[in-house]
């Protein structure tokens, strides 16, 4: 492979733009060439005679003189260019290359512009790799202290009865179980730390100055935050608390060594491709300046600073030490990065659910069309309650999401939070709805055959709940088959969604709340399907339920649950924040409600009067609701932007998809105003025309998905965010700062 397709590929995503500029440095390369001309027109003659000198016998001393000569060019290289390292005032240091040649020699303003941009891109890799390397010693210092309390809390857990103040003679039997734990506590990677007391009552004395952070994760703690209003809570040395505590510090250490590692890869890569680049400027020009100028780029920040490594050793020595009992073989698994591989039985698997899918429709399009399912008929049932399709279909659009998302290499796992290597990928979405469709077509074939042709009575009207139970058996499945750490993923985040206000909202939650909104006709068939099936007889279609007020009272809840829940989110982040473009975006589903509310009545009810209502609740909520869409949660419709009213930066090269999003998107928006206004389609049942809607509506969620992720990726990108943060366990007091001071300061006599 190429270098500067395997450079491409080593990028951290979100640090594209601190990368050095490998393909602009070749560009003014090709300029170089282009620009020099041969001396000597090559001739039919002379490039005979080149041929044949390739064969004469004086070649190889000729060879020989060439290569002593280049190696008295490379002698006298710095009379071709000179590197001088400046001092600003921030005390960093910027490099200047100075061309010695006069500028005729050195073929134009091309070359010189070469190398201006060449120091600007060592400046900037070498300051931006400063400033990464100084948020992660800061780090590694936090997580010191933190293993400070740590071994401190598991000394005290261990032993109940120690004190501080005990006498020697009380910490003799302590020694020998935690004299090991004590001397390994250092990130110099092994080495003793000696500011450390060998009995390790000093080391207790941490505990006095810590307290356990409570995030306030859940109702229950939440509500207890508010009660004691403190957000932290004492030590209560319990073997729960350890535990809780050592789980955290896993995760925290886990995600340092992979930030660390990416640091780590970053300067290599940026390393190599200077050396490339330079590699090519020789060939180009013919002149050695590669040697002087990589003597500057490896003594510069970028080359000579090994702080990294010495942090990585020093973690693998912690984090295995104390997490693994020295155990280097089992604890440095967690601490690799995981890479998901590929499997060709889920490429076969798929193109045989594909498959069999296309077959089972055509076969479901035939039955309809010769049973006449469509009209209406005691087996409405099925055709009003196609609650499987409307899951298929958004897996389907999910699958194309992750798609889109790897080609323009959107780091949508990093987005999610999703654990490293076990993300699915386009190919097992696409196979686990490939799979539900098989599932559902074949029970909606077999289910109308037996009530049919065999005859079978109600028996076989509980083929479609024993498919739901199937799939709600498969989704809370407690064996580690069919993806279960992407099922409990989404298990985990649905229940924080139903919760909400009370965890702390992250962009899965509230994505997974959005999905929510699109499929409120699936969660209405749900409740169908819990009417249909408690009644004696199986009352048949919806008209029957709807003459229950229990039913009806669910109908309006349900519809709604899905955007208060966005609303309580909104509110949440508000008052957690103190952005106010949360408020905005509550307004957006408290309108949303409302819009349902009245459409649902005037459904129920009709009458013109809730008709205007619907029309103007409706017409309000799809219009905030669109400019939101395309404003806020896309970054598009820039005024100032260098593309006409989309971004300055956009992921895909061709800007017309962009627009052509934009307009299906108000589009599609609009079609929701079709349950109030009730166009007569002809050759469709309302039914029918309400479940097109209905699909519509999960296609347009899936295009928002590509843009809104797109959106976010470019966001981390402006920041340079490739790191998720994770909460550490303990808390030192603010107001004992001065007793910490003194606890450093006798840790380091």
């Amino acid at each position: 492979m190429k270098f500067g397709k395997e450079y491409k590929r080593q990028l951290v995503h979100e640090w594209v733009e601190a990368y050095m500029d490998y393909n602009g440095l070749k560009k003014i390369l090709r300029d170089i060439r282009m620009s020099r001309t041969p001396k000597t027109p090559q001739t039919p003659m002379r490039t005979l005679h080149q041929r044949f000198s390739l064969y004469s016998p004086f070649r190889g001393s000729d060879v020989e003189h060439r290569n002593r000569q280049r190696g008295d060019v490379e002698d006298q290289v710095n009379e071709v260019i000179q590197v001088s390292p400046v001092v600003e005032d921030s005390n960093r240091t910027i490099y200047r290359t100075r061309l010695l040649l006069p500028l005729e020699d050195i073929g134009g303003e091309d070359e010189v512009q070469f190398f201006k941009k060449l120091d600007k891109e060592l400046n900037k890799v070498n300051a931006f790799y400063r400033d990464k390397v100084n948020e992660v010693v800061n780090e590694a210092a936090e997580l010191k202290k933190q293993m400070d309390a740590y071994i401190a809390l598991r000394i005290k857990v261990q032993n109940p009865g120690i004190k501080e103040s005990n006498s020697e003679v009380a910490m003799e039997p302590l020694k020998a179980r935690t004299q090991e734990a004590i001397s390994s506590n250092t990130t110099d990677g092994g080495r003793e730390d000696k500011n450390l007391n060998n009995d390790g009552s000093d080391l207790l004395k941490v505990l006095n100055h810590v307290k356990i952070n409570n995030t306030l994760e859940g109702p229950v703690s939440v509500i207890q935050g508010i009660l004691k209003d403190s957000k932290d809570k004492e030590l209560s040395f319990s073997k729960d608390e350890l535990k809780q505590v050592e789980e955290q510090l896993k995760v925290a250490f886990t995600e340092f060594y992979h930030k660390l590692l990416l640091l780590k890869n970053y300067s290599f890569m940026n390393l190599s491709a200077f050396a490339k680049i330079m590699k090519k400027y020789e060939k180009t020009t013919s002149r050695y300046a590669a040697r002087s100028y990589m003597k500057i780029v490896d003594k510069s920040y970028l080359g000579s600073c090994d702080e990294v490594t010495k942090l990585i050793e020093d973690v693998e020595h912690v984090f295995v030490k104390h997490f693994y009992n020295a155990n280097r073989r089992e604890g440095m698994k967690p601490l690799r990065p995981r890479k998901r591989r590929e499997k060709h039985r889920v490429t076969f698997f798929s193109g045989f659910f594909s498959g069999c899918s296309i077959a089972l429709v055509i076969a479901v399009v035939l039955m309809v069309r010769a049973r006449r399912i469509m009209e209406e008929g005691e087996d409405s049932f099925y055709v009003e309650n196609i609650l499987f399709l409307y899951i298929v279909l958004h897996m389907l659009m999910y699958a194309v999401d992750i798609y889109f998302w790897k080609r323009y290499r959107v780091n949508y796992p990093f987005i999610f939070n999703f654990k490293q290597g076990r993300e699915l990928g386009y190919r097992e979405v696409f196979l686990l709805s490939a799979g539900l469709a098989v599932l559902a077509l074949a029970s909606f074939l077999a289910n109308f055959n037996f009530l049919i042709g065999m005859k079978m009575g109600n028996f076989s009207k509980l083929i479609p709940l024993l498919v739901l139970l199937v799939f709600l058996g498969i989704t809370f499945c407690p064996f580690n088959i069919i993806y279960r750490s992407s099922r409990y993923f989404l298990i985990k985040r649905l229940f924080r969604c139903i919760c909400a206000p009370f965890y702390e909202v992250t962009l899965p939650d509230f994505f997974l709340a959005d999905q929510l909104t699109s499929q409120v006709s699936a969660i209405r068939s749900i409740e169908f399907y819990i009417c249909y099936y408690s009644q004696r007889g199986f009352p048949q279609g919806q008209s029957k339920c709807h003459d229950y007020g229990v039913y009806n009272a669910f109908y309006f809840v349900i519809a709604v649950i899905p955007y208060w829940i966005r609303c309580l989110q909104c509110i949440r982040r508000l008052v957690q924040e103190r952005d106010y473009i949360h408020g905005y975006n509550a307004l957006k589903y408290l309108m949303a409600v409302v819009a349902v509310v009245i459409r649902t009545v005037y459904e129920l009810r009709s009458g013109t009067t809730w008709m205007v209502l619907a029309l103007i609740s409706s017409a309000m909520a799809v219009a905030y609701n669109t400019y939101w869409d395309i404003v806020v949660d896309w970054g598009l419709l820039r005024r100032n932007s260098k593309n006409f009213f989309l971004r300055d930066r956009l992921l895909v090269s061709h800007k017309s998809v962009y627009y052509i999003a934009m307009v299906n998107n108000v589009l599609l928006r609009a079609a929701w105003m079709q349950y109030v206004l009730e166009f007569n389609v002809h050759g469709l049942r309302k039914t029918a025309f309400s479940t097109t809607i209905s699909c519509l509506e999960i296609i347009r969620r899936g295009i928002w998905n590509f843009f809104r992720l797109e959106n976010e990726h470019l966001n981390n990108v402006g920041k340079f965010r490739a790191f998720k943060s994770v909460p550490l366990p303990f808390n030192y007091h603010d107001q004992d700062q001065d007793d910490d001071d003194s606890y450093d300061d006798d840790k380091d006599d």
